[in-house]
């Protein structure tokens, strides 16, 4: 069974004047049900992550706050959205959501997490619409209950996952791998334990060349016990930033490479939807909804 998280809140607690294209956290659900790909029973709504988990991973100051609506000015700014109350708990619970997926992967091999790959925000402050870091929390939440654990993370946004990697720089049991554009935001990157900083206009061939050069040995290298696997749509050629120029069957190849490799190791991989801004919402829709067509292809969920 593909256990999806979902909430409603995903898309309705942002603020007027971003909620294009957040509006594809309510459409993704949506198509999936319609076309009969997911059934109501796949989604779960999660809960609320915990001050004492957050706090694995960020600061207690940067934690407050969010949770007391003290961000300076020039925090929001760097944010990309003014604080609310609403935006913070909307936050909490798609964390909740991908520590919940982890617990689903491991049984099911697979699990997804509608929204989250929150990959900009550092331990003391947030950045490009990313106020917590979904997979650092969960990563650390696994380490606690597990420490010999390796966990790798491989992200596949078009932007770096410059919060991701700053996070983990001196954490030998997380790895993390980060195949994105090399001139675009954001302008400072940090050091992943593998970058691959691609040109603008990097085609479907190239790109999925270089992915499949370096998947598996990056599996045998860092043997994890999970993968969270962030799977942007904002590599395709019609997204507004991105600058790469991958097709729709591309992009889904990509996804459909992660998941074989994975299954193939019965590595439990999860799954979070990242960037995606092509004009076209439909074009956003479509490619996260191929994200997860892999997935139940591939594991027979």
């Amino acid at each position: 069974m593909l256990n999806v998280a979902f909430d409603p809140i995903y898309a309705h607690a942002l603020p007027e004047g971003h909620r294009f294209p957040m509006i594809k956290y309510e459409l993704i659900p949506g198509q999936l049900l319609y076309e009969g790909t997911l059934q109501p029973g796949n989604f779960f709504t999660p809960g609320i992550c915990s001050t004492e988990t957050v706090l694995l991973t960020h600061t207690r100051e940067y934690l407050d706050k969010l949770l007391f609506q003290r961000l300076s000015a020039a925090e929001q700014r760097k944010i990309g959205f003014p604080q609310s109350p609403a935006l913070t708990h909307r936050e909490l619970v798609i964390t909740q959501g991908t520590i919940d997926c982890t617990r689903y992967a491991q049984q099911y091999g697979v699990s997804i997490n509608v929204a989250g790959g929150t990959h900009h925000a550092f331990a003391d402050h947030g950045e490009g619409f990313c106020l917590l870091n979904d997979f650092a929390i969960s990563a650390n939440h696994l380490l606690a209950e597990h420490p010999g654990w390796q966990i790798l993370v491989i992200d596949l946004d078009v932007h770096q996952g410059n919060g991701t990697a700053k996070i983990f720089e001196r954490e030998k049991r997380v790895f993390t791998f980060s195949m994105h554009g090399g001139h675009n935001y954001p302008f400072h990157k940090e050091q992943s334990d593998l970058d691959i900083a691609l040109e603008a206009g990097t085609g479907d061939r190239a790109y999925l060349d270089l992915l499949e050069a370096n998947l598996m040995l990056l599996l045998e290298k860092t043997q994890p016990e999970l993968v969270f696997y962030l799977a942007g749509a904002d590599v395709l050629g019609t997204d507004k930033f991105g600058k790469l120029a991958l097709s729709l069957r591309g992009a889904a190849l990509r996804d459909q490479m992660v998941f074989k490799a994975l299954n193939k190791l019965q590595i439990p991989c999860v799954v979070s939807m990242g960037g995606g801004y092509s004009e076209d919402v439909k074009i956003i829709v479509e490619a996260h909804c191929n994200t997860f067509r892999a997935a139940i292809d591939i594991y027979g969920l």
